[in-house]
């Protein structure tokens, strides 16, 4: 199998763009010089994959959603304002009011019977009733906080997350992130506008609780998603960081002596993608319990696993089950559902956790500063836990009143969850499967790379083409060092976007060694994957022949990797 990927490349390194050996290309953030590409490409920076002259794989952005909680959440609109419009219905200038709490129950299976067979209504239904007799959960409850969510018509209340909003996300992330591993304890969860506001809110939290300082160290689970990579270098924090290098060899895994790093008493905290982001690769069980056991020795450490593609993935199982005391857990809607621009996340953390420990044993001066930095909203600043001051700080304390995800959000994420919740045979889930593994395969085929299908680890969001490991298993050591002296860190990437009009986003970027491409199996038809495998295949073939040429060897072009 091509645990790894590829990336293609051909023609003279002087003839694209970006690609000299001095280029300002170099330091762009792979999203950055994604656009860059496009341009190479002959697009615009904004354009979308609707633009049929290019084929841009190289956002993770899907072309695919869930409908049926969608739907969902349009009836559940039209329903709210009904409920709105009783309140004032004497008034005919367009005014509504909060919904009745007496009777809500039964308005709504009015509603519901007045509508039967509109897409969204069985599934509304079906979420009370899951609501009430599986989780056992006021019914009428959970319509009056839905409406009064949907109709954005107060404040969220609490601040962290609408109440019974938690409980179900929160049975959610159990599901899908915990499963059948035991579990003991309870877990917060704070809604937040998608990963990237949880890693932000994260970072600035841990820096402003004297979690993490200038100078400190932290260690990150690479290739791993860029942003991963350059926060720590901001000079908000200047941290110093450690890699641990999956291996692409061994299935972009990592070996127990890059994990026995964290044995280091001075890595602070460890950050980590699972699966991962670009390999799309879980960490197997073993990897997941030796850090487990490295826990155990070291119960300070920090650990914060992003798990945005677990659902992609078979049997998952966050690193947050094994060390749920000292794990920071974060997870997006936006792929799974298709929802990236609903900006949809959740941060948990254990109600007994690392980070709480910690803050209760800084200094007497760090405590006094905290106190006055927190005594505006609570009358215990010192009793105030982590993950409360992250809601805090997401709204620089001062607007602490006003914190909180829009109660809509709110609302599309609850029956994002309910409608996962309620699939018991993952239909949902196993169609998603099938959908990326068809696109992958016939990208695969098409560049002319075997792979088998016995790796349970791998999720295939994502497929990374590292040109160094399929270039020596194709053609030797010796053709790869010949390729890397004679191409610059993007000319592959460049030339594939000028010359076959393919957008891939750099593997490098994201950590891990170049040449290499990411290529999101998420955003294209299937025909367009099979388009995009030509073209890489031609463009090695390019390269081939120049190094044939150049060298007076006679390596076959068409080889199959």
């Amino acid at each position: 199998m091509a645990k790894s990927e590829k990336s293609a490349k051909s023609g003279k390194a002087d003839s694209a763009p970006g690609i000299g050996a001095d280029s300002k290309m170099a330091s762009l953030s792979p999203f950055e010089l994604k656009d860059e590409l496009i341009k190479a490409a002959g697009g615009g920076a904004v354009d979308r994959p609707a633009n049929l002259s290019m084929l841009n794989a190289g956002r993770g952005n899907p072309n695919f959603l869930a409908t049926i909680p969608r739907h969902g959440f349009w009836q559940l609109g039209l329903f709210a304002m009904r409920e709105s419009e009783r309140s004032f219905a004497h008034m005919p200038e367009g005014l509504g009011g909060f919904p009745k709490r007496e009777g809500l129950e039964e308005r709504f299976e009015i509603f519901a019977r007045d509508n039967k067979g509109v897409p969204g209504i069985d599934f509304l239904r079906g979420a009370v009733s899951y609501v009430r007799d599986q989780m056992g959960l006021s019914a009428s409850d959970f319509l009056y906080e839905m409406c009064e969510g949907i109709l954005a018509s107060n404040y969220p209340v609490p601040d962290r997350m609408l109440r019974l909003s938690e409980v179900i996300v929160g049975q959610y992330l159990r599901r899908e992130m915990i499963g059948s591993y035991p579990f003991i304890g309870e877990f917060d969860v704070f809604a937040v506008e998608g990963g990237t506001a949880a890693m932000t809110y994260i970072f600035n939290t841990m820096r402003e609780n004297h979690l993490i300082k200038p100078g400190d160290t932290i260690a990150l689970g690479t290739p791993i998603f860029t942003p991963y990579i350059e926060i720590p270098r901001l000079n908000d924090y200047r941290l110093n960081v450690v890699n641990l290098e999956a291996d692409v060899a061994n299935g972009w895994q990592y070996s127990k002596s890059e994990l026995d790093k964290l044995r280091d008493p001075k890595v602070k905290a460890f950050f980590l993608v699972n699966p991962s982001n670009p390999p799309s690769v879980k960490m197997d069980t073993e990897s997941l319990e030796y850090i487990a056991e490295i826990v155990k020795e070291r119960p300070d450490l920090v650990l914060l696993t992003d798990d945005v593609y677990g659902t992609f993935a078979d049997d998952f199982v966050s690193l947050f089950a094994l060390c749920p005391k000292n794990t920071i857990l974060v997870y997006s809607y936006s792929k799974y559902f298709g929802a990236t621009g609903w900006r949809l996340g959740a941060i948990a953390t254990h109600r007994d956790n690392v980070l709480d420990r910690q803050i209760a044993e800084l200094s007497k001066e760090q405590k006094k500063q905290l106190h006055e930095r927190y005594e505006s909203i609570t009358t215990e600043p010192e009793n105030l836990k982590f993950i409360d001051r992250l809601v805090a700080d997401s709204r620089t304390v001062a607007l602490n009143h006003t914190a909180g995800l829009s109660t809509p959000q709110q609302v599309q994420m609850v029956l994002f969850s309910l409608f996962s919740l309620m699939d018991t045979p993952d239909a949902y889930k196993n169609a998603l499967k099938r959908l990326i593994r068809s696109r992958k395969e016939a990208l695969y085929r098409e560049i002319g790379i075997t792979f088998d299908d016995d790796d349970v680890n791998k999720v295939d969001y994502y497929t990374i083409l590292d040109m160094e490991f399929l270039g020596e298993r194709a053609y030797g050591r010796e053709f790869v060092d010949w390729l890397i002296k004679k191409t610059k860190p993007s000319e592959l990437l460049f030339r594939l976007a000028k010359d076959a009009r393919v957008v891939l986003l750099p593997g490098r970027g994201f950590g891990t060694q170049h040449p290499s491409g990411r290529v999101s199996l998420a955003n294209l038809n299937e025909s367009d994957y099979v388009k995009i495998g030509r073209a890489i295949r031609n463009l090695l073939g390019e390269y081939v022949e120049r190094y044939n040429a150049e060298t007076g060897k006679k390596l076959d072009r068409s080889k199959v990797l």
